[in-house]
């Protein structure tokens, strides 16, 4: 099997996010429907180090649920047209942190598939992973709505 990959014009023919909040770099393989696996690369020029923390720079948790956000929402519309729809987190659950992300890391975001509840709601667990191991970890929630609609 070859690997699917996305580079980041892809990416941002799927997602809406632009700098500097666009947390995925590259799509590094993917099933569809099934998983997906990116890869976002900190380095200092990220703008959030500026106040997170002045000398000691840590990547904000919160960025990184978005990055496995934004993994977890190019899986789920991967089978629609990107002009289509949107991805909109509803919900977060079991969130673990469980070492900080500095520059010089690569988060390795693995999103898997867990559930479809309706067409339009699903739900996913991510692990954000540096150097093979979990940083951070949770099960993220979708709404997936129509784009014409907001």
């Amino acid at each position: 099997m070859s690997e699917k990959r996305m580079n980041i014009k892809e990416i941002m023919e799927r997602i809406p996010h632009r700098y500097p909040f666009i947390m995925v770099d590259r799509v590094i393989d993917y099933e569809e429907g099934k998983w997906i696996k990116a890869v976002k690369n900190i380095t200092i020029n990220e703008p959030f180090f500026q106040g997170h923390f002045p000398g000691e720079p840590i990547m904000p948790g919160v960025l990184m649920i978005e990055a496995l956000g934004q993994a977890g929402g190019i899986l789920v519309l991967l089978n629609e047209k990107p002009e289509d729809k949107l991805a909109f987190f509803m919900k977060m659950d079991n969130l673990k942190f469980r070492k900080p992300a500095v520059p010089g890391d690569q988060l390795i975001l693995d999103v898997k598939l867990v559930k479809i509840i309706r067409s339009s709601i699903v739900k996913v667990h991510g692990e954000a992973t540096v150097d093979g191991n979990v940083i951070c970890e949770g099960d993220l929630m979708f709404s997936i709505v129509d784009s014409k609609a907001i």
